[in-house]
């Protein structure tokens, strides 16, 4: 039996779904191949929780943990944790540093995608393409005229580096730009402004499948809201369609796009990429490296429109980090 962290929480505003994303892996866990433990990482603290909520400190020298003077080692880390510092690249080179394999992409590529503005600057010389976009950070002069200019109304204001839409706002009229702006930097000093795209939204995730780089079916968002923000994310206020209702031509050409950003960036462990479609081209607006598990998440939705339950889902992602 292999002892199998889960860890979860975060120090960010994704902290909520990521303990509903690591219990979800808790319960569709193999128990006959292994035995789950939920790991809470905090700021203040960093803890094993057991079926009774007792808490049990984690030795950060080695991410054990002593429960009644018996030492608890494991042997894989599932990584659950949306945002910092699960999903940015610290948790994974720590784990790094100590040899503690870990279902999640290395350090790199997580610090990377977690940077939307990097990320898409890194891909764009592979002819993936990708909204206009106008770049900000904290204290820097907010010239109105310039940004409308090269962006257009409306416009989507984003914080850099947030998950799960939080800090997002569109933009219709001119005079909502700073509200915006102020809002995107209540969760991130840096800020992306983009062009709005009208067309299809689809969510693309791409897994290492026993071996093999798999793309699942896509889904097609359709948000009941102005745009796919928290509500439309969790609260039922969308309609996510698997299969995507588009043509099999595009959905190749789509899935090709988001193959292929995989494996540029060597990526490892799921990763979920969304992307606009406007007149058959495909614009690539994000990758998410720790994508939500929860029941009502898209990646596990894909994975059950491949046939893929998510016992078999989470297990492959352990199987081959221990590889």
């Amino acid at each position: 039996m292999k002892n199998i962290a889960i860890i979860m929480g975060g120090y960010s505003s994704e902290y909520k779904i990521s303990l509903i994303s690591g219990n979800v892996v808790y319960q569709n866990l193999d128990y006959k191949k292994y035995n789950p433990f939920c790991v809470h990482i905090f700021k203040d603290k960093w803890v094993y929780v057991d079926a009774d909520d007792r808490e049990y400190p984690i030795d950060k020298n080695d991410f054990s943990s002593t429960v009644d003077g018996k030492k608890i080692t494991f042997d894989c880390v599932f990584n659950a944790i949306h945002g910092t510092p699960g999903e940015d690249g610290l948790m994974q080179a720590y784990f790094e540093l100590i040899g503690m394999p870990q279902t999640a992409c290395d350090y790199y590529q997580a610090a990377l995608t977690f940077n939307k503005r990097d990320l898409l600057s890194v891909l764009k010389p592979y002819g993936i393409q990708t909204a206009i976009s106008y770049y900000l950070n904290l204290g820097d002069e907010i010239n109105i005229d310039e940004i409308i200019s090269k962006v257009g109304l409306p416009c989507f204001v984003k914080p850099n580096k947030a998950g799960s839409s939080f800090g997002i706002s569109k933009v219709h009229a001119l005079e909502d730009l700073p509200t915006a702006i102020e809002t995107a930097y209540k969760e991130d000093n840096e800020i992306i402004i983009e062009s709005f795209l009208d067309g299809t939204e689809v969510s693309v995730g791409v897994i290492n499948y026993k071996g093999k780089v798999t793309v699942l079916p896509m889904t097609e968002i359709v948000s009941e809201n102005d745009f796919f923000d928290y509500e439309a994310k969790y609260l039922g206020k969308s309609q996510e369609i698997t299969p995507a209702r588009i043509s099999d031509e595009l959905t190749e050409k789509v899935g090709a796009i988001a193959k292929r950003a995989y494996e540029v960036l060597k990526m490892k462990g799921f990763s979920r990429s969304e992307f606009i479609i406007v007149n058959d081209e495909p614009f690539m607006l994000e990758m998410n490296t720790i994508p939500g598990m929860t029941n009502e998440s898209l990646l596990p939705q894909q994975a059950a429109a491949a046939g893929i339950s998510l016992q078999d889902l989470f297990g492959n992602a352990i199987e081959i980090a221990l590889q």
